[in-house]
């Protein structure tokens, strides 16, 4: 079975290597973008005509901002993060043989470690630009003390892909309830009168595991389906926003074309006065014309009227 986060074999050449990329930068991006950019890159498979790997990214769901906090933690930091699964591994194989002071002490350093991993986890998520709320910054505690807990879990954070935050399993021994220490040698009970007893233990001890594994697998489905619901989410989001960015361009353009009318309008106006003026203009012109050449014409008739009167007076002679 494939674990959730880690890599499939790359068999497939350039392409399967790209498909893995692709998965990595996703699960890297803060979830706000994650959709976009998943489809982005699911349409750019399908173009190339590589309709596999666009259907692989097309099904990469939306990490939570806890999980997403924790994949940017064990990116960030490969080598602090190589130590914790290896402390978590130690850790799981001393439960098996300490005894209840060793649990003790190994709860208190396990608790530390925890505490200051998921400190780090939220400085980075903090420095990307999207902190973490105190309820994240739990969920990313209980991923961390599943990953020391659970070696399936401890392999999930490992792959970097986390879609949900990890809850440790109940089985795993604490300092409240640490592992039930190896009995001393006592003389050995007649196992007929005890073995009813130890089947009714035996059969009680099955149906609690049955039961936390009910328990288990109903938290693995609401889990999926939160991830889903957080999907449809996150999609009927950006559909909104692309209607509200559509609206304000409408309205712009609509604030455009009236401005643009408006301005045709005061042209039209414009060029109407500038019409009128120059017909005025002309019509003054026509008339100082006019008032003119009747002024020509009466200095004219003056000039020749003076010529006449004192030609007159010539012929007459001088005066007596």
């Amino acid at each position: 079975m494939q674990r959730e986060g880690g890599r499939r074999p790359r068999g497939g050449g350039h392409d399967e290597e790209s498909v893995e990329s692709v998965l990595d930068e996703l699960y890297a991006t803060p979830p706000s973008g994650f959709v976009a950019r998943r489809e982005e890159h699911a349409a750019a498979a399908r173009t190339a005509g590589r309709d596999e790997d666009a259907r692989r990214i097309h099904a990469a769901h939306r990490p939570t901002l806890a999980a997403w906090a924790s994949n940017l933690l064990r990116r960030s930091r490969p080598e602090e993060s190589r130590r914790f699964l290896e402390l978590g591994q130690a850790l799981r194989e001393a439960h098996r043989t300490l005894d209840a002071n060793g649990l003790k002490e190994l709860s208190a350093q396990r608790r530390h470690i925890v505490s200051a991993l998921s400190r780090q986890a939220a400085q980075l998520a903090r420095e990307a630009g999207h902190p973490l709320s105190p309820a994240a910054q739990r969920e990313v505690e209980s991923t961390l003390r599943a990953v020391l807990a659970d070696p399936e879990a401890a392999d999930r954070w490992a792959g970097g892909r986390l879609e949900g935050s990890l809850t440790p399993p109940s089985r795993f021994p604490s300092a409240a309830a640490p592992a039930e220490p190896a009995p001393r040698e006592r003389p050995r009970p007649d196992t007929r009168r005890r073995a009813p007893a130890v089947r009714a233990k035996d059969e009680l001890a099955e149906r609690r595991r049955e039961r936390r594994e009910e328990l288990a697998r109903a938290e693995r489905a609401a889990e999926k389906a939160t991830r889903r619901l957080s999907d449809r989410r996150a999609e009927a989001a950006d559909a909104d926003a692309s209607l509200r960015r559509a609206d304000e361009e409408h309205d712009r353009a609509r604030e455009e074309v009236t401005a643009a009318e408006q301005r045709l309008r005061r042209a039209h106006q414009e060029l109407d006065r500038a019409g009128r003026e120059q017909r005025e203009a002309e019509e003054r012109g026509r008339t100082a014309a006019d008032a003119l050449a009747r002024a020509e014409r009466e200095a004219r008739e003056s000039a020749r009227e003076v010529d006449r009167l004192a030609g007159r007076v010539g012929r007459s002679g001088p005066p007596d």
